[in-house]
């Protein structure tokens, strides 16, 4: 239907529907040789049966016969290329085939079967176009065209026998268009879950980012800290710079075993960690490596008991915006502030600042990161320079989140 509109050609009444059998599945269908061979012998076999039973009744089966049971068989063949042209094509060679006064048969189950196909392929009203076609012809045939068509001698058909045949077409259809729609629903059903699988797949790998990204962070910075101080006092007092080069080795130690534990998630996603998620019942630790990186902080306030995604994710923004205030800010002193009322828990991070322009090499991706983090169970992160001078981060998280687990991209911090 694409192509036709693009080339500028007007939609067809018949083109109703997807113009392939399995377009769904992204690939040209194959060619039925084994089904169409075998309706093919069925149908001439059972005709010649039928063609035996109705003796001196109908015509019998010459070579135009047998010709037309052939068509109609062998235009199954392009039942998934071409449905549209198939159900037309085998309608009117047994209308045709009716029409000479041949025997009653299996002959109407090509047009059923080119019906289905048709129907299933989305094009629905080129089916019941069809099969109207073919039943109007019949009762044409029947009804009034007898006088004149083979064999001689014949008595028009019962209404009773029409409405017989118009039950047949009706359920062929509807069992075409049943089978259509648990298809669709199924190839529905299919995407969904793929998408799913994939939504599943990208929220991980943000979420093992981000950790990654709060990790290595903070510990990279007060390396990056240590390092300098090491470098300034390595001729002049050898001893500090011991002391800043044994930081260095305790962060990179540390900073080593919480990447590996990020990773082992992905080499094993089902088991369950090795150590137990960081929360706020390491604040103290937090504060002795912020003074480790020559940043004394104050912590006011205790933290209640905590679901372990809040309580991750409470950790992780304290963590950010502590590291935040040691590359950026040239106040050697922090403030942290713990509340909790009303269901909620308030974080608050202040600095004296002034900024320093320094990015200690930030990759830009903590505040937004928290954000999310906050975000994901249903709470909010402000950021921002004070009034008074200097930055804040000021983060409420409700107590009983909705997600325990922490999702959502990447973000980006100051």
């Amino acid at each position: 239907m694409d192509e036709q509109r693009a080339r500028g050609g007007p939609r067809r009444w018949w083109r109703h529907g997807p113009t392939r059998w399995d377009r769904w599945e992204g690939r040209a269908p194959r060619w039925p040789w084994r089904s169409t061979v075998l309706v093919t012998a069925l149908v001439l076999a059972g005709s010649n049966v039928a063609a035996h039973e109705q003796q001196g009744e109908r015509a019998h089966l010459d070579l135009f016969a047998r010709v037309l049971l052939l068509v109609a068989g062998g235009l199954l063949l392009w039942r998934k290329r071409y449905p549209v042209a198939v159900v037309f094509g085998t309608a009117a060679a047994v209308m045709v085939y009716l029409g000479a006064g041949y025997p009653y048969g299996p002959v109407f189950f090509t047009v059923a079967l080119a019906c289905f196909g048709a129907i299933v392929a989305g094009h629905r009203r080129a089916a019941w176009a069809a099969m109207g076609m073919l039943w109007a012809g019949h009762v044409l045939v029947a009804h009034w065209l007898f006088r004149w068509l083979p064999p001689s001698g014949d008595s028009a058909a019962s209404w009773g026998e029409q409405i017989v045949v118009a039950t047949w077409v009706v359920a062929i259809a509807a069992l075409a268009e049943l089978f259509r729609a648990r298809r669709e629903q199924w190839v529905r059903e299919r995407a969904e879950r793929a998408e799913a699988a994939r939504r599943r797949a990208d929220e991980e790998r943000l979420r093992i980012a981000r950790e990654l990204h709060d990790v290595l962070a903070h510990s990279i910075s007060v390396i990056n800290v240590q390092a300098g101080v090491g470098l300034a006092l390595l001729d002049t007092d050898p001893e500090q710079a011991r002391t800043a080069l044994t930081t260095i080795k305790d962060q990179s130690k540390e900073a080593l075993g919480e990447v590996r534990q990020v990773l082992d998630t992905l080499r094993a996603p089902g088991d369950a960690p090795r150590a137990p998620a960081p929360g706020l019942d390491r604040l103290p630790e937090l504060v002795e490596q912020a003074a480790s990186a020559g940043l004394t902080v104050d912590v006011e306030g205790k933290p209640p008991r905590l679901a372990p995604g809040t309580d991750l994710a409470a950790f992780r923004i304290v963590q950010e915006a502590l590291t935040n205030v040691v590359r950026h800010s040239g106040s050697r002193h922090a403030r942290v502030r713990l509340d909790h009322e009303a269901g909620v828990l308030r974080l608050r991070v202040d600095d004296d600042g002034p900024a320093t322009g320094a990015d200690a090499g930030g990759s830009g991706n903590g505040l937004a990161g928290m954000r999310e983090r906050a975000a994901a169970l249903g709470g909010t992160v402000e950021a921002g320079p004070r009034p008074d001078g200097g930055f804040r981060v000021l983060a409420a998280l409700p107590l009983r989140a909705s997600a325990e687990t922490v999702t959502g991209p990447a973000g980006e911090d100051s």
